[in-house]
């Protein structure tokens, strides 16, 4: 079973940023384009971004594009959201998804998930 760990989520003022982060062994993560999603409560889990293994192809639902952006050091075996000029609608859960594929405007999710980490805007 790979382990896939989240971290970088908390409470911040409508205007910050946050950077979030997302972990996986290096053999693995560095073969996999890797997503990002969130849950608020009571909705459905949405895309948010996603990045190729070698980050040449990027994506961004519109909610976050000019405001988000995604990488990775596969090297390390990690990923980041950077997150800025955030509003209260941008509070979730935020999860991480790698191996998946982005194919069409539809990012087709793996079976390797993150726990989760809160992300919680503040007007």
């Amino acid at each position: 079973q790979v382990q896939v760990v989240e971290s970088g989520g908390g409470l911040v003022q409508s205007g910050g940023s946050l950077r979030l982060s997302c972990t996986a062994p290096v053999s693995f993560f560095s073969d996999y384009t890797m997503g990002w999603f969130r849950q608020g409560p009571g909705k459905q889990r949405d895309f948010v971004a996603s990045i190729t293994r070698s980050g040449t192809d990027i994506n961004y639902s519109e909610s976050v594009k000019g405001r988000f952006t995604i990488s990775r050091d596969n090297a390390t075996g990690t990923g980041y959201l950077q997150m800025n000029n955030l509003k209260p609608e941008d509070t979730s859960v935020y999860y991480c998804n790698i191996g998946g594929t982005y194919e069409d405007g539809t990012y087709y999710q793996s079976a390797y998930w993150g726990q989760g980490t809160q992300v919680t805007v503040s007007s």
